[in-house]
């Protein structure tokens, strides 16, 4: 029993990021980019954390090691919060979720972890999962690179810099948590204003819109939940065994694949499922390790 209040906070937490990709069309439908609608939400979390602990900013501005941190969260934001938004929700979540393997790999580089034959065998997996979620249905090899969409690689991109992020948290830890929230929530709003600004000039965005109640309505209570849901993740995690925290957070999955599904906007194809199925299996024996 005294577990379940900290898993109930991880579960609403993973419930808000498995059923996010609902308000980011609801707002792209309404004329707001998932780039613009990262930095606006962002720049109200953030200007609540600075409302609420106005000293965390020089917190942030003593330890330089938290700007790469800035840098990384807001990547894994900006990939993933676009190619929910354009992309088969259960293929992103998945393709994302290959963190594991990243991971691996970065604390072998980064922090000098090398790989165990038991690393290997999730890296394998998860590589193997993704290769069943991306192979072509008709066309096999030939067609497996031509395949690949925009939000395909975002996916990969953001499930990369998630693990970086990860790694950075890590290195980091002696850092004070709210200058490290405050990093994260500002390197969100920085990366989603330099990459909406970026698109806008290349033209693969479109310029920031006139103000409509539905998305405005949809981003302010965004940043509402995004505080809430860091809160709940920080209460989960501080209480519960980081194995425990693992494994309660891949209901992501379920509650991304769940809605996507219910509301058709989800291909849950054999191969898809397989596929997935690897790549959890990767996450899943990487939490059992610890």
């Amino acid at each position: 029993m005294p577990y379940l209040l900290p898993i109930l906070a991880l579960l609403c937490n993973a419930f808000f990021w498995g059923v996010s990709w609902w308000p980011f069309r609801a707002m792209h439908g309404a004329g707001l980019h998932p780039l613009w609608a990262t930095a606006l939400m962002y720049s109200l979390v953030s200007a609540g954390l600075l409302a609420l602990r106005p000293a965390t900013l020089g917190q942030l501005l003593r330890h330089p090691g938290l700007w790469l941190l800035a840098l990384c969260s807001g990547v894994t934001n900006v990939a993933f919060n676009w190619a929910v938004t354009v992309g088969d929700v259960v293929r992103v979540v998945l393709l994302f979720y290959l963190m594991p393997a990243w991971a691996v790999l970065l604390a072998w580089r980064v922090l000098g972890e090398r790989p165990t034959p038991t690393a290997l065998l999730r890296l394998a997996l998860a590589f193997a999962g993704v290769l069943l979620v991306l192979w072509p249905a008709e066309g096999g090899a030939r067609r497996l690179a031509s395949g690949l969409g925009l939000a395909d690689a975002l996916a990969l991109l953001g499930g990369f810099t998630f693990a970086l992020t990860n790694v950075q948290l890590r290195r980091l830890r002696e850092a004070p948590g709210p200058a490290r929230m405050l990093a994260m929530f500002t390197g969100c709003m920085a990366m989603g204003v330099a990459s909406a600004a970026a698109g806008l000039t290349l033209g693969l965005v479109p310029a920031f819109p006139a103000w409509h109640p539905l998305w405005a309505g949809v981003a302010l209570a965004m940043a509402v939940v995004l505080m809430f849901g860091n809160w709940a993740l920080q209460y989960g995690a501080a209480r519960l065994p980081t194995s425990t925290t693992s494994v309660v957070m891949q209901s992501e999955v379920l509650f991304a694949s769940l809605s996507s599904w219910l509301l058709a906007s989800a291909d849950l194809a054999p191969r898809t499922l397989a596929g997935g199925a690897l790549i959890m299996l990767a996450s899943l024996l990487a939490a059992l390790r610890r």
